[in-house]
């Protein structure tokens, strides 16, 4: 053999090899605008599992230096051996230590008069539970065969993360965005939490995705609104949007649904699993004094303390494309915390979506809607998602949850504004009345707002209903109540239910079956959420607020019922029985997002014959 071919045989076999290096190599894999399992990537026992620590450019815990945040990571093996680079769909969160058990006295005492703050709490300490390296393993399995890295972080104080929690302070912001900072190659991190050995992250992409459930999907906000560059997608789901959303209710202390007497110091005390020995620096500096200084139990008013803790407040920066998740039926986080960003994000141009189910707290959306999300936005793929025309995907009453209805927006766009009236007679109709015409009830939180609902007759609330409907009618949007009322005491909680009658009950139904929509309201802050006035005895005040949103079919056969009282006995502070609340009804109305407006619900309603049976009289 010559030397001229030897060499010759020698270049085609090198190149051969690489080709068939090179055709082994793992990649993902994408088919119909989703990125698709790779059996590569599968086998969780070749995964690549690491702890280490990211260097923020703050001091929460008052020891003079920089807080670290404890991150894990999970990458297919392939990102070491082939040198393959993924992105990264990312999660962090105050839960993944533990958190505080269930003990007497923890929550805020709620059985006083309106203005008093109760006896004082007691504070548990948090024990805490994990092992490194692993903080979590959700989102794993989901997303790791798929071609993407994984990474947890525990939020500040919490885990083995230095800082003090929070709640929606800055640093529950900037804690992420320093860890995608170091993603991206512009932080520090570290292999010890008090080392000088630095880790590199030289198997991202620098594309990062965020997302999580209650408040760990409140984080991906936090972290967007920083405007911190290599987020490019986050997916919240059911997020708390506003702290004072979630603890107050257009003025009222209101407890989350499930938690009477929670706070937001009763979080703090929930989540605070860090170090022990920073434990009590950050009690006094972060429960004892902002917080107790700041929260305002007695009056519920919207103050500096939590206007910093809403995140609508800070969406200036904010550049990550947005697909948002939560249920109509979340009485816990309520659904307005995400429709009040959807529809901002929306407004600032951003992509957006939003998908709603007709279940409780949690629930993402489909794995599909998920995938075509990420795939977009961190692999690049050009799938057309931010183009679809269709940008609300709401889950029809009964229906598969992973198989929601497709509309143009949310709320629907042929939704239109109905006002409706109450009359002394208990009907309600779109007729203003001529007649002057008031109600009175009596407060009593013995009564739960389902035993009112539920009753014919009560004196501790007011109910005005529609006729039967004769056709189905579609909600879509946030319904708004104007109430003029007088009471007979300075202070008065008020709470306004939207039902669903005749009342369902059965195993097969749930007990959110029946309510289509929720609110309430502290009368003395019908001028200002700002600054409450006590309310004179028997003069009136015109109190006007939004429900919750909703997108809901009530069937044919039901009834809307309109139901105003005042202590909701699972939400509301819980004062002596015995206030007497007056409605005048004639300054009094309820306004429905319809679909189809006014010809619908009257043709749902029956309306042209119900006028000329003379509904909508009222008596003096």
């Amino acid at each position: 053999m010559s030397l001229s071919l030897k060499s010759n045989t020698l270049i085609l076999f090198a190149f051969t090899l690489t080709m068939v290096s090179s055709a082994q190599k793992a990649t993902p894999v994408f088919k119909d605008g989703e990125a698709q399992i790779v059996e590569a990537f599968q086998d969780n026992s070749k995964w690549l599992r690491h702890d280490l620590w990211v260097e923020t450019e703050f001091d929460t815990d008052g020891d003079g230096e920089a807080d670290r945040m404890h991150v894990s990571v999970t990458r297919p093996e392939q990102t070491e051996t082939e040198g393959l680079k993924l992105p990264v769909i990312y999660v962090t969160s105050p839960y993944f230590a533990g958190v505080a058990g269930d003990a007497p006295g923890t929550m805020w005492n709620v059985e006083h008069e309106l203005g008093d703050i109760g006896e004082e709490r007691f504070h548990p300490e948090v024990k805490r539970r994990g092992q490194r390296p692993i903080i979590s393993n959700s989102h794993i399995r989901k997303w790791v065969p798929r071609g993407y890295i994984v990474v947890h972080s525990s939020s500040p104080g919490t885990g083995f993360s230095d800082g003090a929690p929070t709640i929606g302070g800055k640093n529950e912001s900037l804690a992420p965005k320093t860890v995608i900072d170091w993603l991206c190659g512009r932080a520090k991190g570290y292999t010890e939490r008090n080392g000088d050995k630095e880790v590199k992250a030289y198997w991202s992409t620098g594309k990062v995705g965020m997302t999580g459930t209650s408040y760990n999907g409140t984080l991906p906000l936090a972290a967007a609104t920083t405007g911190v560059k290599g987020l490019e997608a986050i997916i919240p789901i059911a997020p708390n949007t506003s702290y004072y959303h979630y603890y107050r209710s257009n003025g009222l202390v209101r407890s989350p649904g499930g938690y009477l007497g929670e706070d937001i110091d009763v979080l703090y005390d929930f989540v605070h699993s860090g170090d022990e020995d920073k434990r009590a620096y950050n009690n006094k500096t972060v429960r004892d004094t902002e917080m107790i200084n700041g929260m305002d139990r007695q009056t519920g008013d919207l103050n500096e303390f939590w206007s910093s803790r809403d995140y609508l407040n800070q969406m200036d920066k904010m550049e990550a494309a947005l697909l948002m998740s939560h249920g109509f039926n979340d009485w816990n986080v309520m659904p307005e915390h995400s429709y009040r960003i959807y529809k901002a994000a929306k407004e600032k141009g951003l992509p957006t979506q939003i998908y709603y189910h007709q279940n409780g707290h949690g629930g993402p959306p489909p794995t599909a809607m998920m995938n075509r999300w990420f795939t977009k936005y961190l692999h690049g793929i050009d799938n057309g998602v931010e183009k679809e025309v269709n940008k609300a995907h709401i889950v029809r009453e009964y229906d598969d949850r992973q198989n929601p209805t497709a509309y143009k927006d949310y709320p629907n766009p042929e939704a239109k504004d109905v006002t409706l009236f109450p009359y002394l007679a208990g009907s309600l109709g779109p007729i203003q009345p001529k007649s002057i015409a008031s109600d009175t009830f009596t407060d009593d939180v013995a009564f739960s707002g389902t035993d009112l609902a539920k009753a014919k007759i009560s004196n501790n609330r007011l109910m005005y209903v529609t006729s039967i409907l004769n056709a189905d009618l579609h909600i879509s949007g946030v319904a708004k109540v104007s109430i003029t009322l007088a009471s007979n005491k300075p202070a008065a909680n008020l709470s306004v239910w939207l039902v669903s009658l005749p009342w369902q009950e059965g195993d097969a139904v749930k007990i959110t079956d029946n309510i289509i929509t929720r609110g309430w309201a502290d009368p003395k802050n019908h001028k200002s959420l700002t600054d409450e006035e006590d309310l004179v005895p028997g003069q009136f005040y015109t109190v006007n607020f939004e429900l919750q949103p909703d997108d809901q079919i009530i069937k044919a056969g039901q009834q809307i019922g309109f139901m105003i009282f005042s202590s909701d006995k699972e939400y509301t502070l819980h004062p002596k029985a015995g206030t007497e609340l007056t409605v005048q009804l004639h300054k009094t109305t309820l306004t429905l997002p319809i679909v189809g407006g006014k010809k619908a619900f009257n043709k749902a309603t029956n309306q042209t014959a119900n006028n000329k049976k003379g509904l909508g009289k009222a008596k003096n």
